[in-house]
């Protein structure tokens, strides 16, 4: 006589965990065998998966990945370098928890883009908030806010966002309002946030593209110093007809033989 009554109030308090674990319950014919505290377990562990999977959805959502990638479909047996050993380091997220950064170069079709939604998509499994932003497209959120009187309020978010991933940098050209954002970007976010980098433009470059050299000194500063390095090699995956887990057709230059070193040096996956 009980059972209605309490799931209307499970509904009330929004334990649709419970809930629905109740609503099982009642629908088990052996269920009666089990101790109150078993029952109870069950109804926790229920509204616990439960949470967690809208809190992902939630951080999914907000993330707005480019691609549906996730890091287990990635072919470590791929025959171009792979470092299995600094993949497991990135996969474990730990490199955002000690707010460093992330730069992934090479050719075009290579899969960086993949790898970093991928990261991102794993991020947001470890609780971690993230935001995916094309460059091009980052400068017109940062344009339109600024219209609109928002731009404050934007540039708190991203410097709150545990992971940004910007993707296609040094393909569309920097103004000098461009510039000016980035600096505001990332000083916000130096040893604060992380930062992931996909770009066809060698790091080398990078003073460059900026180019105005006062503040392309300040950006590569807050980015570069204290970032992990990762360089991609071989022809476009697209010229193959891969699958559209792309992650078969990553390849990596050859890796050092040692762990990345400590914050304030690059660690940096060069060839040998």
């Amino acid at each position: 006589m009980m059972n209605h009554p309490l799931l209307d109030q499970l509904q009330k308090l929004r334990l649709t965990g419970m809930y629905k674990a109740l609503q099982d319950q009642m629908q088990m014919t052996d269920s009666q065998s089990m101790s109150f505290e078993e029952r109870l377990g069950l109804m926790i562990d229920r509204e616990i998966t439960e949470r967690e999977n809208r809190r992902l959805q939630a951080l999914l959502r907000k993330a707005k990945l480019h691609q549906q990638a996730a890091i287990e479909d990635l072919d470590r047996q791929a025959p171009r370098g792979l470092d299995s050993r600094l993949m497991a380091q990135l996969t474990s997220m730990q490199w955002c928890r000690e707010r460093l950064n992330l730069i992934i170069t090479g050719p075009t079709g290579i899969g960086k883009s993949w790898i970093g939604c991928a990261l991102g998509n794993n991020a947001c499994r470890m609780g971690l908030s993230t935001r995916y932003f094309r460059l091009s497209r980052l400068f017109q959120a940062l344009q339109l806010a600024r219209a609109d009187g928002s731009w404050s309020k934007q540039l708190r978010e991203l410097a709150r966002t545990d992971l940004l991933v910007i993707d296609d940098w040094g393909i569309t050209p920097i103004s000098d309002e461009g510039r000016r954002d980035l600096l505001e970007v990332f000083d916000d976010r130096f040893n604060i946030k992380s930062t992931l980098i996909a770009s066809q433009l060698p790091v080398e470059h990078w003073h460059e593209y900026i180019g105005d050299s006062t503040l392309a000194d300040a950006i590569l500063d807050r980015l570069v110093h204290n970032s992990y390095r990762i360089t991609l090699a071989g022809e476009s995956m697209r010229k193959q007809h891969c699958p559209p887990d792309a992650g078969g057709g990553v390849a990596m230059s050859q890796s050092t033989k040692e762990a990345p070193q400590r914050v304030g040096k690059n660690r940096d996956q060069n060839s040998q």
